[in-house]
């Protein structure tokens, strides 16, 4: 991600994470990325070394557009730390978000090297959590952005950390595979439970091989959804949100088209970097306009809550079918 703060070199209240030493700390491209040439995987909050005995490592990885990345997107990730340490035998020792491919071409889709950069400065406080460009990256024999399927994503990930680096360091010294789990919402647990719409294979690379942490959210029936997906319950965690949060980067964009102010929805440095560089704006019309907060309100009437919606979480389950193109 972009430069580490000095608060990298402490641990968090948790124990997460202990940067590695003379690592150092990617540069974020300012100007649209080169191919995959240019990639380095970024390993400098990723805790080398465990620091709980009888745990297995675990990597989170958060997949969506992340168009911009708001505060909800984080919490995600600390939602599922505690879960962690309180309610299984893994010990977390890094948080990945890895936004897809500018091939996704979704309604309000920055272009990739501005998520990275916003995704970058939105984690650059945090001891564990980094941003992975490998998917904006992806380029396809026309030099085109390509899309990459979730499956692969993880893929991408297990080779990185457990082939390369060699898995993590256990308290005893001896080396250790690291779990690569899928951090989701739970509108991707309920799109995986409707036939059709996920490739099978990819499914069960998913579930099977890695498994996810999904984070429910009220008036979603997830058990609904587990239930046709059985075979994987031992490889589902499902996380309550007890501070329910429907901030979503949908209504996050509807507030910059209407020129209303998003602090404190997302991150200042987040802010700051969409302002620079005019992000999500819509042209201005000379003509006057009806009051942007009745606008609003006539956009989300009747909607309900938005919390986690596949198009902010994760790709949507469709770009994972063997015949979309």
């Amino acid at each position: 991600m972009a430069s580490e703060s000095s608060d990298m070199a402490t641990q968090t209240r948790t124990g997460l994470i202990t940067p590695v030493s003379g690592i150092q700390t990617p540069q974020t491209p300012s100007e649209p990325p080169a191919m995959m040439d240019s990639y380095t995987f970024p390993i400098h909050k990723l805790k080398r070394r465990q620091s709980q005995p009888g745990k297995t490592p675990l990597v989170l990885v958060a997949c969506g557009s992340f168009s911009p990345i708001t505060f909800l997107h984080l919490r995600m990730f600390e939602m599922a730390s505690d879960f962690v340490r309180f309610n299984t035998d893994f010990e977390v020792c890094a948080g990945y978000l890895s936004p897809v491919s500018d091939a996704y071409k979704k309604a309000g889709l920055a272009p990739g090297h501005h998520r990275v950069n916003m995704c970058s400065r939105a984690v650059e406080p945090s001891p564990w959590l980094m941003v992975d460009p490998y998917e904006t990256l992806n380029r396809n024999e026309r030099g085109e952005p390509e899309y990459v399927p979730t499956a692969k994503v993880l893929r991408h990930f297990d080779h990185e950390i457990n082939t390369v680096l060699g898995g993590i360091e256990g308290t005893d010294g001896v080396r250790r595979k690291a779990r690569i789990a899928l951090l989701a919402g739970a509108d991707l647990i309920m799109s995986m439970s409707e036939p059709g719409l996920w490739s099978p294979t990819d499914l069960d690379v998913i579930l099977s091989q890695y498994g996810a942490f999904i984070i429910e959210r009220s008036g979603t029936d997830i058990e609904e959804a587990l239930a046709s997906l059985r075979q994987y319950e031992n490889n589902i965690w499902v996380i309550s949100q007890v501070i329910q949060n429907d901030i979503s980067s949908t209504k996050v964009r509807l507030f910059l088209r209407k020129d209303l102010s998003v602090r404190y929805l997302i991150p200042d440095p987040v802010v700051d970097y969409i302002e620079e560089h005019g992000l999500y704006q819509e042209p201005k019309a000379s003509s006057a306009k009806a009051s942007p907060s009745r606008e609003l309100e006539k956009e989300f009437k009747g909607k309900g809550k938005a919390s986690l919606p596949p198009d902010d979480a994760a790709p949507s389950p469709e770009e994972n079918k063997p015949t979309v193109g």
